[in-house]
């Protein structure tokens, strides 16, 4: 199964949706097998957008991301960055689709809740940004065949 990163930005931990999106990742099926929260530094934030650094409108990432701590989740399930990606939506919150994360919880595409990596190469890359090795568990929840066929999980 892959793994993917997510991020509660400090727009979902000051608004008080923790709760509603773990819940939605649960409701699916996916599996937290790692999660804490904590306060982001600029060197991190740095090294997590290193491809926005350059752009005018870094500054406001920096500011928007170290307001308030976050609750950073390690993901597991198949195909679970796909999956989760769907789920969070399009980044600009006004453009996002009722029902996923984004479309239900903001409007805006700066204040916009969530990150979630955007691919599997990117996830491993992200996840070993974010969390030690014993910070991540592998285990499976006894009610994981009844989300997934038996040969989907293979």
């Amino acid at each position: 199964m892959e793994q993917t990163l997510v991020i509660l930005k400090p727009s979902a931990v000051e608004r008080r949706l923790i709760g509603k999106i773990l819940q939605r990742i649960e409701d699916r099926g996916l599996i937290i097998c790692g999660m804490k929260m904590m306060k982001l530094d600029e060197k991190i934030l740095r090294e997590h957008y290193a491809h926005l650094v350059d752009r005018p409108f870094f500054p406001s990432i920096l500011e928007s991301m170290t307001a308030s701590p976050v609750i950073v989740i390690c993901l597991k399930g198949v195909d679970v960055v796909n999956v989760f990606r769907t789920m969070t939506g399009s980044t600009n919150g006004r453009n996002a689709a009722p029902g996923t994360l984004r479309g239900d919880f903001c409007m805006s595409g700066q204040e916009n809740i969530i990150h979630a990596s955007d691919s599997v190469e990117n996830a491993n890359i992200e996840i070993n940004r974010f969390f030690k090795p014993e910070e991540i568990f592998d285990y499976t929840p006894s009610n994981l065949r009844f989300f997934y066929g038996a040969d989907e999980l293979k």
